[in-house]
């Protein structure tokens, strides 16, 4: 039987580790969906230089930081992911161009990719801003070398990203990640699993409704 579509709007970054949880829970819907995601990119921390900068520097209060990463060791080890000591942070700006110029090339090395990224900084602990370091993760992951010139040196990748940004504005996204199963389903944050597929349930069959209701109207004229 075949399985449903579900098609899913995703605001995240690369240097989010919430987003990397995320992505693998994600992943895990492929198990009852065709899932077609639209890959939405924000930078979260815009004014970190791409030499990197201890995460101290962030600003946040020591209680929190360590409640948070208590909460995300959790979750990588429900979800098999392996967290180094996160320790700097860097820019993603660099990052995001090469993954939005690189869905041209097509979802295989898309997803190489994408998934690269992740695990080349929350588990290598490699720098994703440094332009050398994403050159060899693209050689890496078969993105040919104008592609890496191409996400750089055009503006419409540029363009790409403030598109993103102001719709985020519109959708009032507030945390990364931001999943919308269409407009009335969405997760705001790394949530468990099980309301994850609770939403992609319901997100699935309010689709389902519209298109059919879209065919509809259309055998009508």
């Amino acid at each position: 039987m075949d399985k449903p579509v579900l098609l899913a709007s995703v605001f995240t970054d690369y240097i989010c580790p919430f987003c990397y949880v995320g992505d693998v829970r994600l992943e895990r819907l492929r198990e009852h969906f065709d899932l077609k995601i639209n890959w939405c990119y924000l930078e979260i921390h815009p004014d970190t230089p791409a030499s990197g900068m201890p995460v101290q520097e962030l600003g946040y209060a020591d209680d929190l930081w360590r409640q948070m990463m208590d909460n995300l060791k959790a979750m990588g080890v429900a979800e098999g992911i392996r967290f180094r000591e996160h320790d700097f942070t860097t820019s993603s700006h660099r990052a995001l161009l090469l993954a939005e110029a690189t869905k041209e090339e097509g979802a295989e090395v898309f997803y190489r990719l994408h998934r690269r990224l992740f695990t080349a900084y929350f588990t290598d602990g490699r720098n994703i801003g440094d332009a050398v370091v994403l050159r060899e993760l693209a050689a890496e992951c078969g993105v040919p070398d104008e592609t890496v010139e191409r996400a750089w040196r055009e503006a419409h990748y540029e363009q790409q990203l403030q598109r993103y940004l102001a719709g985020a504005h519109d959708l009032q996204v507030r945390a990364t990640p931001t999943i919308f199963f269409g407009r009335e389903h969405r997760l705001d944050g790394a949530l468990p699993y099980e309301v994850f597929l609770r939403e992609a349930r319901a997100g699935a069959a309010a689709q389902q409704a519209e298109a059919e209701r879209e065919a509809g109207k259309r055998d009508e004229h």
